[in-house]
């Protein structure tokens, strides 16, 4: 067994640093998209669904409709 993981400490190595870069991608995005922050960063008015991506624009979150 401890052969195996000699031989394989770069793969092993590499695998964790990855796995450690996308946990932190996503904790980074969970954390943005509270903070009520786009992740776009682009032109609203000319995407076609700007509309669908903020809380403001959209008719769910106007609390004077019904």
């Amino acid at each position: 067994m401890m052969q195996w993981f000699i031989d394989n400490l770069g793969t092993i190595i590499i695998s964790l640093v990855l796995v450690s870069m996308v946990i932190g991608i996503i904790l980074s995005m969970r954390r943005d998209k509270k903070q009520g922050k786009s992740s776009c960063g682009g032109n609203c008015s000319h995407c076609a669904m700007g509309c669908a991506c903020h809380k403001e624009g959209s008719p769910k979150a106007d609390p004077s409709r019904k």
